[in-house]
């Protein structure tokens, strides 16, 4: 009987009470069902992405026009000496051997051991030095950094193992951009002999790395880099890599993600990868450095812990000013819906807002009745009516958005209800950030599971929604559905906008009249250079397009064909290149982010 878990258990029930404990077992229960099959899948992924003896040889002779070394830093504090020999032999065995390994050991004592280790590989590429007294993961790793007489500098855990290609692989992104400064690939946890939980990560997502230290390993930086900002930082001990790791995307030129699995973070009884409770001050000193982070970058904002997700953050971004916010929302008839959207709205805490309703064709009298009692009880309400032949989504929000006065615009559906009051804050902050250009919602279906937490292009051939029907509280892949993250798209049934950039983009592709509008003007965006954001801290429910009806006749078929291909060919490049936010890896036939299991090819340049 685990008696540890018993007391946390009753101590979760106690402060949490018992909706939320059962719904937590619940999750749990899930979650444990859902990493048995995903574990099943990996070993199949393993087994098809293992490379043959042709390809490591291939790359063994292969002839780079650059040659660059690396340093592998590793920081030593009694070291296991099995694991030690481990993660050298994975180092000895690399594809690419212009490297050097600067081990600095800050133990107690000198163990006899570890030098037969060392002597035995017999490899003067390996340098090894005691420190006669221990400075910490920092200070350790910093005296590994001053051993260091490469082009690049390679972090590595003393208990970890690397995959044979992991030194190739980034050489090949050395090699094909000649900028890059900074560099991290996929990774996996190493259970005794046994690889699991593989972390299929997106291209570089500055918001989802103030979420949580989504990059973690395997991380290569340019040593010019390192002089620049300066080496790792004992006030962050514990989260050390994760304010180095903030730093350094801050100021590199070029950053760049390897889709491959290329390291192995074991997970034992003293690693912080085998248990959220073997270190907790590593989730303090988190929170410490993104704080910093945003101290450093000039942005004003109140970091915080996720209650039930250890390791995990949200930056609650302060408002500069008091913005007018106008919200858009089309209707025709449909009172009922329109009325739950608009007194969800009235709760709101913020108050510096306008409403404008897009009238299109209503036959109802009951509509207009409605619509004079709401502009009379509220000065903040108008309502335009827009009189056209068939339904053009993108036509009737283009207007409402020509007559609204707010520098910030949100495009909102009339079947939606807001859930949670400071939702136009916690867009709004985002959304004032000079680096966004578009901030999407979280939205329920009426039975509390997830309808939306981001768009990932390609996923059923086009674009998709993806951490679909899950229960509220689940944190989907690795969170990204309930932390703060970049996607290439979010839904219009709730997305904020500037103004400024609405109009910069010429709003919404009017030929684009009912399908992948949206995601068409995040693309748009995007092609700007802003990012498009999802926070799960802006929820609403929404009652899916219960006013259009389905797309069930011969000229909605028609139409919706034609909207495909033309985003095709707007987007041909888009969709052949893949989501950058997304991972090669992960299939596009499901919206979970499941593992495709078939022998993936992808990088720069394949050999």
């Amino acid at each position: 009987m685990n008696t540890r878990k018993i007391k946390s258990g009753y101590n979760y029930l106690k402060n949490n009470g018992l909706r939320k404990s059962i719904n937590k077992l619940y999750m749990r229960h899930l979650n444990k069902k859902q990493m048995r099959n995903v574990s099943y899948k990996y070993e199949d992924y393993i087994l098809n992405n293992t490379l043959s003896e042709k390809e490591l040889n291939d790359q063994r002779e292969y002839k780079f026009k650059v040659n660059p070394k690396i340093s592998i830093v590793i920081p030593m504090y009694n070291t296991d000496e099995t694991f030690l020999k481990e993660l050298l032999d994975s180092i000895i065995g690399q594809t690419y051997s212009n490297f050097e390994v600067c081990l600095a050991d800050g133990s107690p004592s000198i163990n006899s051991n570890i030098n037969n280790i060392i002597l035995s590989l017999n490899d003067e590429r390996i340098k090894y030095k005691y420190l006669n007294e221990n400075y910490g993961i920092s200070g350790n790793t910093n005296e590994a950094i001053k051993m260091a007489t490469g082009d690049y500098i390679a972090f590595c855990d003393h208990d970890d193992v690397l995959s044979i290609n992991a030194l190739f692989e980034n050489i090949r992104i050395i090699n094909n951009n000649e900028n890059v400064d900074f560099i991290y690939s996929d990774e996996d946890i190493l259970m005794g002999k046994i690889r699991k939980n593989p972390h299929f990560k997106p291209d570089y997502s500055p918001d989802l790395l103030r979420s949580y230290n989504y990059i973690c390993h395997f991380v290569v930086v340019k040593k010019t880099l390192i002089d620049e900002i300066g080496m790792l930082n004992s006030e962050y001990d514990g989260a050390q890599d994760y304010d180095f790791v903030l730093r350094a995307t801050s100021k590199a030129k070029c950053i760049k993600h390897i889709p491959k699995i290329l390291y192995h973070w074991r997970a034992h009884e003293n690693s912080t990868a085998g248990s959220n409770d073997s270190k907790k001050y590593v989730f303090e000193a988190g929170k410490k450095a993104i704080e910093n982070n945003l101290k450093q970058n000039n942005i004003k904002g109140k970091v915080s812990m996720l209650k039930d997700e250890p390791g995990r953050y949200r930056v609650n971004y302060e408002i500069e000013g008091n913005p007018k916010v106008s919200i858009i929302i089309p209707n025709k008839d449909n009172k009922n819906d329109l009325k739950k959207c608009l007194e969800s709205i009235f709760e709101s805490t913020y108050n510096n807002f306008e409403i404008i309703i897009v009238e299109n064709n209503s036959e109802k009298e009951e509509t207009f009745k409605y619509y004079s009692e709401i502009q009379k009880e509220n000065n903040n309400v108008k309502v335009i009516k827009m009189d056209i032949n068939e339904f053009n989504y993108s036509k009737i929000n283009n207007y409402g958005v020509s007559l609204a006065t707010g520098e910030y615009i949100v495009l909102l559906n009339n079947d939606t209800k807001v859930l949670a009051k400071d939702w136009i804050e916690n867009m709004l902050g985002i959304c004032q950030r000079t680096d966004v250009g578009i901030v999407g919602s979280k939205l329920l279906y009426p039975d509390n599971t997830t309808q939306h937490c981001g768009v990932v292009i390609g996923i059923g051939g086009i674009a998709g929604h993806v951490n679909t029907n899950l229960v509220d509280s689940a944190p989907g892949y690795f969170s990204r559905a309930t932390v703060i993250n970049n996607f290439s798209a979010v839904t219009a049934a709730c997305l904020m906008i500037k103004k400024n950039i609405f109009d910069e983009v010429n709003g919404l592709d009017e030929n684009l009249k009912v399908a992948f509008n949206d995601i068409d003007l995040c693309l748009k965006v995007r092609n700007k250079g802003y990012l498009v954001v999802y926070t799960p801290f802006a929820k609403l429910m929404h009652y899916e397009s219960k006013t259009r009806g389905l797309e069930d006749s011969k000229e909605k078929i028609k139409r919706f064909e034609s909207e495909i291909d033309l985003f095709k060919s707007k987007w041909r490049n888009v969709l052949a290149k893949g989501d950058p936010y997304y991972n090669i890896n992960l299939r596009l036939d499901s919206s979970n982010f499941y593992i495709n299991t078939n022998k993936v090819i992808g990088g720069e340049n394949e050999i």
